[in-house]
């Protein structure tokens, strides 16, 4: 890292939000909402039914708990959440498409609860999913959890963001290098950008009071992607599949706090290739 970048990052350290006292709570019961609206709208995930009902399913949730979508109209995307099957990486809009079995869903739910904003994702397998696949679930989910533990009072980011890459490329993975993981809090998207590559040691340091939204997007193949003719749903170019899981994460004086916590999919990550229920990780 040269001077003038070292400067840059303590100048971006510095535009990270840092929350105390009761806006820490007022995250933590936002992103509790957007947990319950995830877990809620996961487990209605089975072959024969719509992605637009699976949307319609999380709107009804949000409105029900007082909470409205972070994404419905966010940059004039039309979802009220991002559902994305296969080689859709992310940001896939809700419509006709009937999940069939084999597939795996990706979904994606962010809230405003109370002016705040709370965002977490996860991956279904519906059915008889390839062990293949089911592995790069697994590798994905292991990487996030990794992850969070790098988020600590004083580590620097850079660490953090290297560990997703170290962990997935073992397997032959790639990391989605276009779209990454990011601050939030009052705003969808705030400082800083968190990808899932990076080098040891790169700035910013974290502070306790900052919340990170961590999601590893994994592909089986190429990281290279494209955008479809939608304007948003983002593809892998080889057509193969890609995982996403993500995590709320609150920097603080001790122990990283998962604001999103729920069970995992994989308790003994790629060890036991069976996923837990939806319906167990609440």
């Amino acid at each position: 890292m040269t001077f003038f970048d070292r400067v840059m990052a303590l100048m971006k350290s510095g535009n990270i939000p840092i929350r105390h006292g009761a806006q820490r709570q007022s995250i933590r019961k936002a992103c509790q909402v957007a947990r319950d609206v995830l877990l809620k709208s996961a487990a209605q995930i089975h072959a024969g039914v719509t992605t637009a009902e699976i949307d319609r399913f999380a709107a009804a949730e949000m409105k029900a708990l007082g909470a409205t979508s972070a994404f419905l109209n966010y940059r004039q995307f039309p979802g009220n959440i991002c559902i994305s099957i296969n080689e859709e990486v992310v940001h896939g809009i809700g419509g006709p498409r009937v999940i069939q079995d084999g597939d795996v869903v990706k979904i994606d739910v962010g809230v405003y609860y109370d002016g705040w904003v709370g965002d977490n994702a996860l991956t279904v397998p519906v059915g008889n999913v390839a062990q293949e696949t089911m592995h790069l679930l697994a590798a994905t989910e292991e990487s996030l959890i990794n992850a969070v533990n790098y988020a600590r009072d004083g580590w620097m980011l850079g660490d953090l963001c290297h560990s997703v890459e170290n962990h997935v490329s073992q397997y032959g993975y790639t990391v989605v290098r276009e779209f990454v993981g990011h601050g939030v809090g009052r705003k969808l998207h705030e400082e800083p950008q968190v990808p899932n590559y990076g080098k040891k040691g790169d700035r910013p340091r974290l502070k306790a009071g900052m919340t990170l939204a961590i999601e590893p997007m994994i592909n089986m193949g190429t990281e290279k992607t494209r955008i479809l003719a939608d304007k948003w749903t983002v593809i892998t170019t080889d057509r193969k599949p890609s995982a996403h899981y993500e995590h709320v994460v609150l920097v603080t004086e001790d122990e990283p706090e998962i604001l999103t916590a729920r069970g995992r999919m994989f308790p003994k990550g790629v060890n036991d290739l069976t996923p837990r229920p939806v319906t167990e990780l609440g």
